[in-house]
């Protein structure tokens, strides 16, 4: 028997360092020279589905040294992680994650990664939602998902960066807690997902949901659009809406005489 196909759908977040510099004030100060370049500090991830979230960090790498902004080995593990994914989902993703990732890719002169869909959270609730908050934190407190954890600001980065042990493991459990957190609010959004990717044309296993892969659709009137209509249904599992792939067939018209 053929093996079943599915898309590899990666869940994930990045935690990163400030940019250091020198500026001649300290509010709304134009930087005058950039001592260091951000760096990446830890690198959570979840493939959709699996029980267990993992997390990687600076420090778990043989040689690292505090205080240092060399990450190429995480660099070049989380390159190795998110290579083979079709399809990535983060909160803000698009704007940060990916793009704070490619430029630490560029700088140790990796090669583009193959072109891959994305699923953006900040982007659904904006889109789809009128929340009085987008953060993840509060998009979790609201749909009674779960909260982050609480990091005491910004002095766990700089114990991080320099060292301390504690502050490691604190920072990876709270990386760790956005990617679960993540998941469930993703779950919750994607029904609403307009933009949502199909997952049925990665899978191939028949007539399905597009986004969950259920089976258990519910036939619910016509999608139509300029020139054809489809059977339309809704999954009874996630409730999201998909259509027939064939086109309902039109009637004879008359022959006019």
């Amino acid at each position: 028997m053929k093996k079943e196909k599915k898309a590899k759908i990666l869940l994930c977040d990045i935690e990163n360092s400030a940019l250091v510099s020198h500026t001649w004030g300290r509010h709304e100060q134009e930087v005058i020279h950039v001592q260091q370049e951000s760096y990446i500090l830890s690198f959570a991830y979840k493939f959709l589905g699996e029980k267990k979230t993992h997390v990687i960090a600076l420090n778990d790498f043989a040689g690292y040294k505090p205080n240092s902004p060399n990450d190429k080995k995480l660099i070049e593990k989380i390159y190795s992680i998110i290579s083979p994914v079709d399809i990535l989902v983060g909160q803000n993703i698009r704007a940060f994650d990916i793009r704070k990732l490619n430029a630490r890719f560029i700088f140790y002169g990796l090669k583009p990664i193959a072109p891959q869909k994305t699923i953006d959270t900040l982007v659904i609730a904006r889109k789809q939602f009128s929340f009085s908050s987008n953060k993840l934190d509060d998009l979790g407190a609201f749909l009674g998902l779960g909260r982050k954890i609480k990091t005491g600001g910004y002095d766990l980065w700089l114990r991080c960066m320099a060292g301390e042990k504690k502050a490691w493991t604190k920072m990876k459990a709270y990386n760790k807690q956005d990617v679960t957190l993540l998941e469930k609010v993703y779950l919750k959004l994607m029904p609403w997902d307009s933009q949502h990717p199909n997952l049925s044309s990665y899978n191939h296993n028949g007539l399905e949901c597009p986004k969950c892969l259920s089976k258990h659709i519910e036939w619910r009137g016509t999608a139509r659009n300029k020139t054809t209509s489809y059977r339309r249904f809704q999954c009874k599992d996630c409730g999201s809406w998909g259509r027939d792939m064939k086109n309902i067939q039109k009637e004879k018209p008359l022959v006019s005489i």
